[in-house]
């Protein structure tokens, strides 16, 4: 039997986003308060209510073999781009094997995606409309499936202890995380590559955040629609892309000499039970995620010095969250360093937790906390430190992050970090 309670570490981190090919490019990005945010060029945007989108600063097509991505929707081809990139910085070759570096039996994989295969199910009713069903490809319900990024991924490694796909709208790759963390810490399994995927940049999905007022529609200046916690704040701008990491327990990472990053301390669970599509105003369900959070650990509030916020730049969401904040952590708000990455990536939705996650580990790695870009005028119900015009040091000694996401439906999921 497996030993439970298990510590778990991170050691390996991988990403493609708006703002760069890989994690270090994306890295570079942030701590440079780069705005991934661009004009959407495409001839169907033109008659959009919303005309910009966080687009991936690397097409797919420039790093998978042709062969390969045409049977992957694209949300799958992030993730496998980010997974393999995690899976190598962790210091793994190959597919898992049996006298390998970690056992398939021993491996798992969850990946989350909010929507899934959305432009696959699109374009392919699309080519049924016009050309007919004999034009549909074959490969159309593996490509659309909401399980296809990490059905992918672990066939990809040869993931044998469980292959998962969390979806709980924006929160889904928070909480694929929070997931694979248990799955070490219950015994299941020794590694875990997890993380989130997205890939919704679609004239429909578009027009409905649109409709729902929702998004910004700042068309004429791109590189400022994202501005959470501004005054002049009007809804999110929709990015693409996907962040995973590569979990392990401590004793497996000692046992082979890896490298790692920081702890993964664990997650805290709630939901708002409020409405579809609104935040419970008060915050009280991110406030009870985030009491969740420290007493399933033993996180203290005096160690967080740093907080990547979902902060997607919606007039309500961003103070409901700073709200719970205040509520929560009290006066030891007030040494946390807060970051808002969603002003330079766009809102990947699905994929947020996983690109934000891959943030917070890095911030703690390098302690240095990234900005958050386009704050003119900081909103006087924001009671927190908002890191803004140029990144932070972050203290010596040991310290601890959290990671926010928050979805559709009032799932509420926060992820916790440490130095070791």
């Amino acid at each position: 039997m497996s030993p439970t309670n298990r510590t778990v570490v991170v050691t390996g981190i991988g990403a493609t986003t708006p703002l760069g090919g890989d994690s270090a490019s994306t890295w570079e990005g942030l701590i440079a308060g780069r705005s991934g945010v661009r004009t959407l060029t495409e001839e169907w945007a033109a008659d959009l209510p919303v005309r910009i989108a966080a687009r991936v600063a690397v097409e797919p097509g420039e790093v998978l073999p042709r062969p390969q991505a045409r049977k992957l929707d694209r949300s799958a081809q992030f993730a496998l781009i980010a997974a393999r990139e995690a899976w190598a910085d962790a210091g793994f070759e190959g597919p898992a094997a049996e006298g390998s570096a970690v056992d398939p039996v021993r491996l798992g994989v969850v990946v989350a995606s909010g929507i899934g295969g959305v432009t696959t199910l699109l374009d392919q009713h699309d080519v049924l409309k016009e050309k007919g069903a004999r034009r549909v490809s074959p490969h159309t319900v593996p490509m659309l499936m909401p399980n296809s990024p990490s059905a992918n991924v672990g066939l990809e490694f040869n993931a044998q202890a469980g292959v998962h796909s969390l979806v709980s709208a924006c929160a889904s790759g928070a909480e694929a995380i929070g997931y694979a963390i248990e799955m070490i810490r219950n015994g299941r399994a020794d590694v875990v590559v997890t993380g989130g995927t997205e890939a919704a940049i679609h004239p429909l999905p578009i027009a409905a955040f649109a409709n729902m007022m929702a998004m910004s529609k700042n068309n004429e200046e791109p590189e400022k629609a994202s501005r959470p916690y501004d005054k002049g704040r009007d809804g999110f701008v929709l990015g693409e892309g996907a962040g995973v990491i590569v979990l392990e327990s401590a004793e497996h990472a000692a046992a082979r000499g890896a490298r790692v990053y920081c702890e993964a301390l664990g997650q805290g669970l709630s939901a708002d039970s409020h409405h579809i599509a609104q935040p419970e105003p008060s915050g009280r369900g991110i406030a009870a995620a985030l009491t969740n959070l420290l007493e399933s650990s033993d996180l203290k509030p005096s160690e967080v010095v740093h907080l990547n916020a979902h902060a997607t730049s919606t007039p309500q969401g961003d103070v409901a969250e700073v709200k719970a904040l205040r509520k929560v952590l009290g006066d030891d708000l007030d040494h946390v360093a807060v970051s808002a990455t969603k002003s330079m990536t766009g809102h990947l939705l699905g994929g947020a937790g996983g690109i934000e996650t891959v943030a917070t580990v890095l911030a703690l790695h390098h302690r240095l906390a990234p900005p958050t870009i386009n704050v003119d005028e900081l909103d006087e119900e924001i009671d927190a430190d908002i890191v803004r015009g140029e990144a932070r040091p972050l203290p010596e000694g040991t310290i601890a992050a959290i990671n926010n996401s928050f979805g559709f439906g009032g799932h509420n999921v926060v992820l916790a970090f440490r130095t070791v």
